[in-house]
């Protein structure tokens, strides 16, 4: 069972998106709700809050003052925020300081849906990496180790996103590693086998590159890795519901 806090200075948006999700099959039993940054922050200390949906251009306290002061006080909560395309930038930056995730305005219900499925498996994949690590702890086999790969493979990865050929194999050579046992904490620390989370990295980096630059199709697909634009394209569009360029006209002109 979880709980989710909504957090937006209008009572219509805040109706309106309680009333779009379908909460049973989320499992989540408890809705908040906050009409600024303040009381947001305020609720979270005060309840046991596991996911915020949040306007970044909150009243009283920003959406990046509040995510820093929110994991602060509980370091596990999940933090999404709801931007518009004038914020983006800020949006992104945000995922820096803690923000788990961020939704582009216009937010459907499957926008919406989809994200918080997203962030429950998260959290549910936080439970199994701390009993994993419980166990891990009493014990003297190589599972005791897994913590001091993570930053090293993040490194590997970003740096070679770019690598067509780049593999799990390769990057198991890389850190010295098996690919078997590699693949293990991968999934463990990241909560998405090898291939899901090297996909999504290029699919958000492709997010940035279609807003920010004037780069053909082709050109961003060769530069995130893919050799095929036809693959990066249906790649995109499974994970946007959008093909590339259909993004970057919806959000643009919007």
């Amino acid at each position: 069972m979880y709980s989710l806090l909504i957090v937006d200075d209008e009572p219509i948006v805040r109706t309106g998106i309680k009333n779009l999700i379908d909460y049973d099959s989320l499992n989540i039993t408890q809705v908040l709700e906050a009409v600024n940054g303040l009381q947001a922050l305020e609720a979270v200390k005060s309840n046991s809050i596991d996911i915020v949906l949040a306007d970044i251009n909150m009243p009283k306290m920003n959406g990046l003052d509040f995510a820093r002061s929110a994991k602060q006080h509980n370091k596990d909560i999940i933090i999404v925020l709801v931007t518009g395309y004038d914020y983006f930038d800020y949006a992104v930056s945000a995922l820096r300081y803690g923000v788990d995730e961020y939704l582009l305005k216009p937010v459907s219900k499957s926008d919406i849906e989809k994200v918080l499925r997203q962030m429950i498996e998260k959290i549910e994949d936080r439970k199994v990496k701390s009993e994993i690590e419980s166990i891990a702890k009493d014990s003297d086999n190589e599972a005791g180790t897994d913590g001091e790969y993570k930053a090293q493979i993040e490194e590997i990865i970003e740096n070679k996103l770019a690598e067509s050929d780049f593999s799990l194999s390769v990057l198991s050579g890389e850190i010295n590693l098996s690919t078997g046992y590699l693949s293990r904490i991968i999934k463990q620390y990241f909560g998405v086998p090898f291939r899901d989370y090297v996909m999504k990295l290029r699919i958000d980096k492709a997010k940035i590159l279609l807003l920010s630059s004037n780069m053909k199709i082709y050109e961003i697909s060769e530069s995130l890795g893919f050799e095929d634009p036809n693959y990066f394209s249906a790649m995109f569009k499974k994970a946007t519901g959008y093909s590339p360029n259909g993004y970057r006209k919806h959000i643009k002109n919007d």
